[in-house]
């Protein structure tokens, strides 16, 4: 049982746990599409998994009973034929009854239903039937019944804080995430891919870490090639993926998508107001339920600014896929050969890696807490923005780690192809900056101005007594 999985160490121990528990067991696997979410449960449990049922998108509630009614067949024992259930009530009713006629084993039965979302689709009565199958009986066996959705959202408010029947009901949740940089140098190694972390960093910016897009990156081709043949070929994985991806997890996905456009537009991020200017949806809950849906599902993060309150968050795309694709794939597939290589020499691909590496840098920030040796002390991160006034030059922090020790780290996110170097004008902005941020935000904490670039910062007068911790990209590269 458990073959070599990449990371995932937490998830595992919980699996391991579950395992060995003398308990029944209820498990909640959620994360975004493409995530490797099945792939870690059929891994773990592998020839242990008794029976695993997939829900199937857009299916009646006729042809999705007709479906647990086949697999319920090879289920049981000699394959003896079943009427297709009547509803949900009566297939779980069947499923008890084969599981009992089953001669007992000397371990967990593993029950697997994946694509909950596609399964209790609305009215179907599954939740219901569900909710009676775990609380009559399965709750009393020796079992573990796995759950998984990649409608994130969907599993937190009807699984995770389900009201009814399965209210507290589940044992141990699994939040999966993309891989880090770390995870994904490891994944490539293991299919005898040998980038440098350049050329990492460059994949990663574009795909994330989503496993099932990392495993179309080819050995013997060089990080520019494989975005190329991934991204604009009539065949890439990736140039039809973005009309598929929010409709397999959102009803009325247009209005996400509409919220996800909207926040590509603008790098600095938007705030709520803006974003209902920029899509003209209507205001209220359900334009809070759209924003938490693409939250929890990891394609948009919220950062609280510096000094405010809640009602001031400021949403970002963080999903290093849809930003990519909307700047690029959309408007400029299919490419002849060679012309990404053209298109990545543009200003308008210089600009987008700049905000696509503060998005890696913020995805990473456990990462730079290790690497200034801050991890045992509380901290909060967040973002800063003054727009300016007669008095004053605007300025903008992406990055800032407010510190428990009466400090704050101020951090500079720069993507360069070489030794980020400072210029006199430039030093005398950071230093401009630093004093605005101080008089505006009225602290009296102690003010850490770091670097993060890609190769460092190229030390000189400049930078002496200016900079106090410069990092490359290797500390992104850590493990937390």
């Amino acid at each position: 049982m458990e073959k070599l999985l990449i990371g995932r160490e937490k998830e595992l121990r919980k699996l391991r746990s579950a395992w060995e528990s003398r308990e029944a067991e209820m498990i909640a696997v959620i994360g975004r599409r493409r995530i490797g979410k099945t792939f870690l449960v059929r891994s773990f449990f592998e020839e242990n998994l008794d029976l695993e049922v997939t829900g199937s998108q857009h299916a009646s509630l006729q042809e999705q009973l007709e479906n647990f009614g086949f697999l319920l067949q090879r289920f049981s024992p000699n394959h003896a034929p079943h009427q297709v259930p009547k509803s949900w009530a009566d297939a779980f009713r069947k499923l008890i009854t084969i599981l009992e006629k089953e001669e007992t084993v000397d371990r967990k039965r593993v029950l697997f239903f994946d694509e909950l979302p596609w399964l209790a689709s609305r009215k179907s009565g599954f939740l219901t039937a569900f909710g009676f199958f775990w609380n009559n009986w399965a709750s009393k066996q020796n079992i573990i019944v796995v759950i998984c959705g990649s409608a994130a959202s969907w599993m937190i408010q009807k699984i995770v804080k389900n009201k009814g029947g399965l209210h507290n009901r589940i044992t141990k949740r699994i939040y999966l995430k993309p891989f880090t940089l770390a995870e994904t140098e490891v994944f490539l190694k293991t299919r005898n891919i040998h980038y440098d972390r350049y050329q990492i960093l460059n994949i990663y910016m574009i795909m994330g870490g989503v496993a099932h897009y990392l495993k179309e990156v080819e050995k013997g081709k060089s990080a520019m090639q494989n975005i190329e043949d991934i991204c604009f070929r009539e065949d890439g994985l990736l140039r039809e993926e973005f009309a598929s991806l929010y409709p397999a997890l959102f009803e009325k996905s247009e209005n996400h998508i509409s919220i996800v456009r909207a926040l590509a537009s603008k790098w600095k991020g938007l705030n709520r107001k803006e974003i209902l200017q920029i899509t003209e949806l209507p205001d209220g809950g359900s334009f809070s339920k759209l924003l938490e849906e693409l939250r929890s599902s990891g394609f948009i993060s919220e950062y609280r600014p510096f000094g405010k309150k809640k009602k001031n968050l400021l949403y970002r795309l963080t999903d290093e896929f849809s930003l990519f694709y909307l700047h690029f794939i959309e408007p400029y597939s299919p490419l002849e050969i060679g012309g990404w290589q053209r298109l990545s020499q543009t200003q308008t691909f210089k600009s987008w890696r700049g905000y696509a590496f503060e998005n890696v840098c913020l995805n990473h920030i456990p990462q730079i807490k290790k690497a200034l040796r801050i991890s045992g002390i509380y901290s909060q991160s967040s973002s800063f923005y003054f727009k300016g006034n007669e008095y004053r030059t605007g300025i903008q922090v992406d990055l800032l780690i407010d510190r428990n020790d009466q400090t704050i780290n101020i951090c500079e996110l720069k993507f360069y192809d070489s030794p980020f170097s400072i210029t006199k004008d430039y030093a005398l902005k950071l230093r401009t900056k630093l004093a605005t941020f101080k008089e505006v935000s009225q602290t009296r904490k102690h003010l850490f101005l770091t670097f993060i670039t890609a190769y460092g910062l190229a030390e000189n007068k400049y930078s002496l007594g200016l900079v106090d911790n410069d990092f490359g990209l290797d500390i992104l590269f850590e493990e937390e």
